[in-house]
């Protein structure tokens, strides 16, 4: 099997194992198969160029290189938000935005996402200014340990712009690619509702 075999095989089974959501698996999966046939041959370390929440970065990776470890430790700085868990795509710790879309990026491969816009938790807001939907979670007590804070806060992010107006049922549905082994579920989709209900009064969302 040739290098460019294996890497356009193993990003299609990273394509349809990190992908969030029933909804949008068929899209993403046809847009990773696309990315996977135009990805050259790579041999050792190669310099990549990443849109990361508007700016681009370089960063030097192997073929191997998932993009939760180029965000982590390949990029100066580094980009810690996304969190490393179960490593294997059943947590949605380490869930960023690829093309707008929610993915696990401990199951992507940081090759095929050059010249792709990718939003990390950073890249919703800081401490100072945060986003309507880290302020709620911050209101509701939507966390406990935190691990899965950041990935639930990308998710919630992708589920209320794919379906704004989603009942309970339909959050928990959205959400459900991301887990919390504190069972601080409640409190995460109190965040989200009170998230609604701003937006409806003609909150602003960012």
């Amino acid at each position: 099997m040739s290098r460019r075999s294996f890497l356009r095989g193993a990003t299609q089974v990273a394509a349809a194992g990190s992908m969030i959501g029933s909804s949008a698996a068929d899209e993403m999966a046809a847009s990773e198969a696309a990315g996977a046939s135009e990805v050259e041959a790579l041999r050792g370390a190669s310099e990549l160029e990443i849109s990361v929440n508007g700016k681009l970065r370089t960063v030097e990776v192997e073929p191997r290189t998932t993009l939760l470890q180029a965000l982590r430790t390949h990029m100066e700085p580094p980009l810690t938000g996304t969190k490393e868990v179960c490593g294997m795509g059943s947590c949605g710790a380490c869930t960023v935005l690829i093309d707008g879309q929610p993915a696990y990026s401990c199951l992507t491969l940081a090759a095929t996402c050059a010249g792709r816009p990718i939003t990390t938790v950073e890249g919703f807001g800081s401490p100072d200014a945060m986003s309507d939907v880290q302020q709620a979670f911050c209101d509701k007590d939507g966390m406990m340990c935190g691990f899965c804070t950041p990935g639930f806060v990308v998710a919630t992010h992708a589920a209320l712009e794919r379906a704004p107006e989603a009942d309970l049922d339909e959050l928990k549905y959205q959400l459900s690619g991301n887990l919390c082994r504190c069972g601080t579920y409640p409190h995460v989709f109190e965040a989200a509702q009170a998230v609604q209900e701003d937006r409806a009064r003609g909150g602003e969302g960012r």
